[in-house]
């Protein structure tokens, strides 16, 4: 059985042939099976369409060996004719464009009014690479109305910078502590990724990370060494995650060998997906943000304020998008709603440009050198 794939193209204002704009889900077969059938001929179904013989002819003879079928029939002294097999394919494709056609033309509208929008100047786009937060989520819905676009992608703290510097995002969102020590595994986990000078910070929120457990809290989990009670079922999120850095750093400062942990089943990449497992009765806690907590049922037991930074590229601050979406995060507005939003906190921050120096210690001035004469 032969897989089908689907694709689409755009074409000129007014430039459809009639066959394009009877049938809006096109094959380059069945035009060129179409066209000789109605041409009576390979020359002329060729010259219908604006092509070369010999250009038809080639592609006809490379869909028969991919098909493993005939499609023209070859008698000499006669005129190329569709095979049987031909045939039918143009009247399977009949019957499914006649089928498919309302979801077809909807489909098509669609695209075209998405596409729409990158015509049109007065919206912007603007990808991101970003930790999993679920105020991130309502950001998009709420500059989406500005005609602000944001492709938010969600990845772990240190593969979002990373798509940052190579250049596959303009924004980065990751979250670290507030003011972590400069040799805590957080600060050398991203110091190597960040550059003073070239990259800015933005700040979005302050959240609280802690233990998604079950209502009423069963196994009375209060601190980090509880999570090393016998038989403990622990989720944890994956490697390259700032909230997987936030666990391994609070266990290290404490004596405690994250390697230890009683995990079971696989590691997951959101604090949704986390709640989720325990919300099933599948876990007994996991470490993630209160909203993820609430969501999904569950009692919740704070541990860390910490900062959720947006990052760019110096470079970058000015251009239309960002300033946009600085203008949006630093709006009343939306500081209001994203404060709806349990565990959440606007700061004097939200929207504002920050250097790393100034917000992250993982940075020292060069001290003055010593005079010659001391």
């Amino acid at each position: 059985m032969q897989r089908i794939g689907l694709s689409y193209q755009w074409s000129p204002q007014g430039g459809e042939s009639l066959r394009h704009r009877h049938s809006p889900l096109r094959n380059p077969l069945m035009d060129l099976l179409q066209a000789v059938r109605d041409a009576g001929s390979i020359g002329a179904g060729a010259k219908s369409l604006g092509l070369s013989y010999r250009h038809v002819w080639g592609e006809l003879k490379r869909w028969e060996q991919t098909l493993g079928q005939p499609l023209i029939l070859w008698e000499k002294g006669q005129a190329a004719r569709l095979s049987g097999f031909a045939d039918k394919l143009l009247w399977a494709e009949r019957q499914a464009q006649a089928r498919l056609l309302p979801q077809i033309s909807a489909l098509q509208a669609d695209l075209e009014k998405t596409f729409a929008v990158a015509f049109d100047p007065t919206h912007l786009a603007l990808p991101i690479f970003a930790s999993h937060d679920d105020a991130l989520v309502m950001l998009r819905e709420e500059a989406a109305e500005m005609a602000l676009h944001l492709d938010l992608r969600f990845s772990g703290s240190v593969d979002a910078i990373r798509a940052l510097n190579e250049g596959r995002c303009h924004v980065a969102g990751f979250h670290a502590p507030w003011q972590p020590d400069a040799r805590s595994l957080v600060a050398r986990t991203y110091k190597p990724l960040l550059q003073p000078g070239q990259h800015k910070l933005i700040g979005f929120a302050q959240r609280e990370q802690g233990f998604m457990v079950p209502r009423g809290n069963p196994r009375g989990l209060q601190d980090w060494g509880d999570l090393f009670q016998p038989g403990l079922r622990f989720v944890n999120r994956s490697l390259g995650t700032g909230t997987r850095l936030l666990l391994d750093q609070s266990l290290q400062e404490r004596g405690l060998s994250p390697s230890s942990l009683g995990g079971d089943g696989p590691e997951e990449q959101s604090h949704s997906a986390v709640a989720a497992r325990i919300a099933a009765g599948q876990a007994d806690v996991g470490l993630g943000i209160a909203h993820a907590a609430h969501a999904h049922g569950l009692d919740f037991v704070p541990l860390q304020q910490e900062h959720y930074w947006l990052v760019c590229l110096a470079s970058a601050l000015e251009t239309p998008a960002l300033v946009q979406l600085r203008q949006l995060l630093a709006s009343p507005a939306w500081q209001a709603r994203m404060q709806s939003l349990a565990g959440y906190r606007a700061t004097p921050l939200t929207g504002q440009v920050q250097s790393l120096r100034s917000m992250l210690p993982w940075w020292q001035f060069r001290s003055a050198r010593p005079s010659r004469s001391e």
